[in-house]
């Protein structure tokens, strides 16, 4: 069990049952998946950017990236349908649990200024969507080997039903929100 899962089960659980008082163990809230997308319009033009984006966003994740391909025709965008324009990887259970302790402990006090983190990115169902502008932040990226910085979005999935809630629960896993 990772070192994160093994705290909420034993400390962050408990207290957010009482303080929700909640009747049922169920109703408690918890991460239930990690989304990380790496959208890149300029990729449908070359592939190597592509499969650059593929292996490193496989690297930060720990699981095989997924090329995400155009939904419709763009002719402004010179986009075909098909076309690749990013791509994806879904993390649940202990690859999710390492990857949110490696965002928050190692990679987010990595960013140049931080302050910490807005809470604006919530959706009103708990769930939290955080931009990153540079990748280069995760430790497993080698700055040597990048040929241009990809910027990547990282939605955090909960069981919460408000975005109380939903703040509450990462706050006590140790995200950094601004006061």
């Amino acid at each position: 069990m990772n070192r994160l899962q093994q705290i909420y089960r034993e400390k962050i659980f408990p207290e957010l049952k009482q303080e929700f008082n909640y009747s049922s163990p169920m109703q408690v809230p918890s991460i239930s998946s990690i989304s990380l997308n790496m959208g890149l319009g300029e990729g449908s033009q070359d592939n190597k950017i592509i499969q650059d984006a593929v292996q490193e966003l496989t690297l930060i994740a720990g699981q095989k990236a997924v090329v995400t391909r155009a939904k419709k025709s763009i002719a402004a965008f010179k986009l075909r349908e098909g076309m690749p324009v990013g791509c994806r990887v879904t993390l649940r259970h202990t690859r999710m649990w390492e990857f949110y302790d490696k965002l928050v402990n190692f990679a987010l006090p990595r960013v140049r200024d931080f302050r910490g983190i807005q809470d604006r990115g919530f959706d009103g169902r708990g769930n939290f969507t955080l931009g990153i502008r540079e990748h280069t932040i995760f430790p497993e990226i080698n700055m040597d080997k990048v040929d241009r910085v990809k910027g990547l979005n990282v939605t955090v999935v909960t069981s919460a039903h408000t975005d109380k809630e939903g703040k509450t629960l990462l706050q006590m896993l140790g995200m950094p929100f601004t006061k």
